[in-house]
């Protein structure tokens, strides 16, 4: 099975992935069952009917992520009994988000409501990596990409994919990729912060040595007594 394009509720151009056609293709056959994604992600609900299918799926579910599994597609990974990254594929997590209109009491039900779906996000990645639901609320908050290696370390996925035939893992470096988008902005802000700090200006010091007045009135004195 393939999982690429955006996660929605219902096709409008029928280039979205939707609950209804993921599920006729997952109960067309039998046995156990490789899905390959490549998605931006999209409708958290969406994104949860389906994992829950894979979940509640009879048979061995392997998710190999070929390209990106970002935001709702991530969540669907997790489903995976075993998840596989390509070297060059990405996973990226971030806090949901929504499009509110209305009073202040409408804004709060919206705020309330994004909390409500960040944490049943945080339970799917929690099942999946162990990590703490603190930790994962940070990765999350920061908008956080990961490569193979660094998704492989926190638990997100379970190994590299192999070449046709290799009985081995892929050899791959030893060198994971975490960013997060949030930092990247604050040391950038910080950077420029300290470039454009207008410098303060020193208080005017006092001459060394006697005053104009002082050295007249020292020059008629000594005219006095000349």
């Amino acid at each position: 099975m393939h999982l690429n394009g955006t996660i929605a509720e219902e096709s409008w151009f029928d280039d979205d992935v939707t609950p209804q056609l993921f599920k006729d293709e997952l109960m067309a056959g039998t046995g156990d069952v490789t899905v390959w994604i490549n998605s931006p992600g999209g409708d958290c609900v969406a994104a949860a009917q389906i994992y829950n299918m894979l979940v509640e799926y009879p048979g061995s579910v392997t998710v190999k992520i070929d390209g990106i599994a970002a935001s709702a597609a991530s969540v669907i990974a997790m489903a995976g009994t075993r998840v596989l990254m390509s070297p060059v594929s990405m996973l990226m997590i971030h806090n949901p988000m929504t499009i509110a209109f209305g009073d202040s009491g409408e804004m709060q039900k919206a705020i309330e409501m994004l909390g409500s779906v960040k944490d049943s996000i945080i339970n799917a990645y929690e099942i999946k990596t162990g990590l703490s639901r603190a930790k994962l609320s940070h990765l999350m908050d920061a908008e956080t990409w990961m490569d193979a290696n660094k998704a492989i370390e926190l638990g997100f996925a379970d190994e590299i994919m192999k070449r046709s035939g290799e009985t081995e893992a892929m050899d791959t470096p030893n060198v994971s990729m975490l960013y997060s988008k949030a930092s990247v902005v604050n040391s950038l802000m910080g950077k420029i912060a300290a470039k454009c700090k207008i410098q303060p200006t020193p208080a005017p010091q006092e001459p060394a040595g006697r005053s104009v007045d002082a050295l007249k009135a020292d020059l008629n004195a000594i005219k006095n007594y000349i």
